[in-house]
């Protein structure tokens, strides 16, 4: 499972020009499902993408995680995210997970955020969506689980 973090001010996501989930400062989440993931996986993630520390402290070092700034979460299925890129001119897409179980593990890692009382927004799975954003810094990072 992998989740590329961008730390925003702000960020959106709509879906057939309507706005489905939006956020203020915090952290937008690009989510990727391979066909090994599993619950335990998704928990993991989960827990690293709250306590990741990646927003500035008073001395401005990245001390501080989204719970600390008090931000938010926005979730965005990005089944791209597991493409094998290494050869050719096209992506492979064979280590994402298949539509069901990658639809299912998104789900799920939205419940853990929010059992967790982590404020979060979500796109629309299997969606086209459009997302815009204010990325804050640019801060980005690809967390592997």
């Amino acid at each position: 499972m992998i989740a590329l973090i961008q730390r925003v001010k702000q960020a959106k996501v709509e879906v057939a020009g309507h706005t489905v989930g939006e956020i203020g400062q915090g952290i937008l989440v690009l989510l990727g499902v391979e066909k090994d993931d599993d619950k335990l996986k998704t928990q993991k993630l989960c827990q690293k993408v709250m306590n990741y520390r990646i927003f500035s402290d008073q001395q401005g070092k990245m001390n501080l995680n989204v719970r600390q700034v008090e931000g938010e979460l926005l979730i965005v299925s990005q089944f791209t995210l597991v493409a094998d890129t290494q050869s050719g001119n096209r992506p492979s897409f064979s280590c994402a997970a298949p539509a069901e179980l990658g639809e299912t593990l998104y789900e799920y890692f939205i419940e853990c955020c929010q059992t967790n009382g982590m404020p979060s927004q979500t796109g629309k799975f299997g969606a086209d969506m459009q997302v815009s954003l204010l990325n804050d810094g640019p801060v980005t990072f690809q967390l592997k689980v």
